[in-house]
């Protein structure tokens, strides 16, 4: 046998000895996964989903998997409510659900059938800019923007949940949205004017 048969053979060998090794260790998955098909295919079939998105109705179909951050961005491409960690630990993404804050990157969107949902598009009324937004020009509570949108929506709801008593009540519950540009003295301004003004909703 000359050495290029050899040395196919012994290729041969490696591909299909890994190749079943491969199989092996994959198998009891594999076998899980075809009990399971309709479970699979349930997370790819569309579903409707009825939604109130910044005063619009809105009836859609979504795959059970889709975040409401994703279907925001990619779907209504209403792209200022960023992407930021994907783990809800940036407060980028954070959107008001009936009133609340939320990170928009945990909550399937299925999970907000019938609910009323709020983004930094619908802060504003036509050209005239919400007051926590304008503070936020005012006071330069921003520096690269990214974190911007999350930062005005957890702001609001900071003050409407009771918790703009003082700097450091701000500080508290501001944590969850993080400024990587370092931001927070300004940022924590423009919340405290928006709470004296009473001019939060």
């Amino acid at each position: 046998m000359d050495k290029n048969c050899k040395n196919e053979s012994r290729r041969d060998f490696l591909k299909k000895s890994t190749a079943l090794a491969a199989l092996a260790a994959a198998s009891p998955a594999l076998v899980k996964a075809g009990e399971n098909d309709e479970r699979i295919a349930a997370l790819f079939e569309k579903i409707p989903l009825n939604l109130e998105i910044n005063g619009k109705a809105y009836s859609l179909t979504v795959e059970p998997r889709v975040t409401l951050l994703d279907l925001l961005r990619e779907q209504l491409h209403l792209t200022g409510t960023k992407k930021g960690c994907d783990y809800g630990q940036c407060g980028a993404c954070t959107v008001h659900v009936n009133g609340k804050r939320i990170n928009s990157c945990l909550s399937l969107a299925v999970m907000n059938e019938g609910k009323k949902i709020t983004t930094i598009e619908g802060l504003a009324d036509g050209d005239k800019l919400h007051p926590m937004q304008d503070a936020f020009i005012k006071h330069d509570g921003f520096q690269c923007g990214y974190c911007t949108p999350g930062q005005i929506m957890s702001a609001l709801a900071c003050i409407n949940e009771g918790h703009a008593n003082s700097r450091d009540e701000i500080r508290e519950f501001m944590s969850g949205n993080i400024c990587r540009c370092g931001a927070y003295p300004n940022i924590v301004d423009a919340v405290l004017e928006v709470k004296k003004g009473g001019q939060s909703s």
